[in-house]
């Protein structure tokens, strides 16, 4: 009898031990349950720039033991107000947006505020800047400016297709400090403008059809590359690339191999590095509550067969 209640507090004891051990012990996935969970909810991840803008804030992210969670609704803006709302139902304490239409976010901007969550705008503003923390932009009106001192002061006029993108903010700051620029020299004339959606594949078949309707156009502006790599496809097709000078935004390599060929005239260069890796600070100051700036504005640089080189052509900073 006694052998058998010392087995049982032998036994006991075992599992008190194990009891204390288990409950000491973070059986959690990756054995951390504590980690944020943080949105980030883009135009579109058919863009490069995109991509390497998500690639930033997720190394900083994860670099903090904490989750990012990405997602794409492909240029529609019903499908982006859904999305935001899946990530409040998820639980997230932050989210990061690049809005498919500057104006029409507005629902899921107040769903995130009346839900307590945090949101810091990317590459593109929002028209009620109220309603985000902080919005990380490059200094979108400047880009379009540096596009037009390049054309005035490599040609003494032309007639010009706008390429644009009416529901993103950034286009319309780019296409305006161009036309603004352009305005000063009546030498230049702007013949037909054109929506994209900021898109190669959608670019190419609008150049088409402006080349067509206009053939006298000999300058093509683009609010982005893709769209200046669609209309540099459009053109090729027509045997007309060498006679038209094509600007973009954003200077991605493959656009910087163009312009080192000599096949678009210039870019102004974006950091998309650097946009991911300032919006990611501000959300670690705002989990914090550290002050963040209402706007944070990055300078863009011209990019053009004056100042390319072939070491420059990997790169996109």
């Amino acid at each position: 009898m006694q052998k058998i209640f010392l087995a049982a507090l032998l036994g006991i004891s075992f599992l008190a031990m194990e009891f204390y051990h288990f409950a000491k012990t973070d059986y959690s996935a990756r054995q951390n349950e504590h980690r944020r969970k943080l949105g980030a909810v883009y135009m579109t991840l058919n863009n490069p720039f995109y991509e390497i803008i998500d690639e930033e804030i997720r190394t900083t992210v994860e670099n903090h033991g904490d989750v990012l969670i990405s997602r794409d609704p492909a240029l529609n803006i019903d499908k982006q107000v859904e999305e935001i709302q899946e990530l409040i139902d998820y639980g997230v304490e932050l989210i990061f947006i690049n809005p498919v239409d500057w104006t029409e976010v507005e629902p899921a901007l107040k769903l995130a505020r009346n839900a307590g969550i945090p949101v810091i705008a990317i590459d593109t503003n929002v028209e009620d800047d109220s309603l985000v923390h902080c919005t990380v932009i490059s200094d979108n009106y400047s880009a379009g400016v540096q596009c037009a001192e390049h054309l005035l002061k490599n040609s003494s006029g032309g007639k010009i297709a706008i390429l644009k993108h009416s529901q993103a903010r950034s286009s319309i700051d780019r296409i305006q400090g161009f036309l603004d620029r352009i305005a000063e020299n009546k030498n230049f004339e702007v013949v037909a403008e054109a929506e994209c959606l900021g898109q190669l594949e959608v670019a190419m078949p609008v150049m088409e059809n402006l080349i067509k309707t206009h053939p006298e156009i000999n300058i093509v502006m683009a609010l982005n590359d893709p769209a200046a790599m669609g209309a540099l496809a459009a053109l090729q097709n027509e045997n007309l690339s060498g006679d038209i000078k094509i600007y973009g935004v954003d200077g991605v390599p493959e656009i910087k191999e163009m312009i080192f060929s000599h096949r678009i005239t210039a870019t102004a260069g974006q950091s998309p590095r650097q946009i991911g890796k300032l919006a990611a600070a501000c959300a670690y100051k705002i989990f914090n509550g550290e002050p963040v700036e209402k706007i944070i504005k990055l300078p863009t640089k011209l990019i053009s067969a004056e100042n390319i080189s072939a070491t420059d052509l990997e790169s996109w900073d």
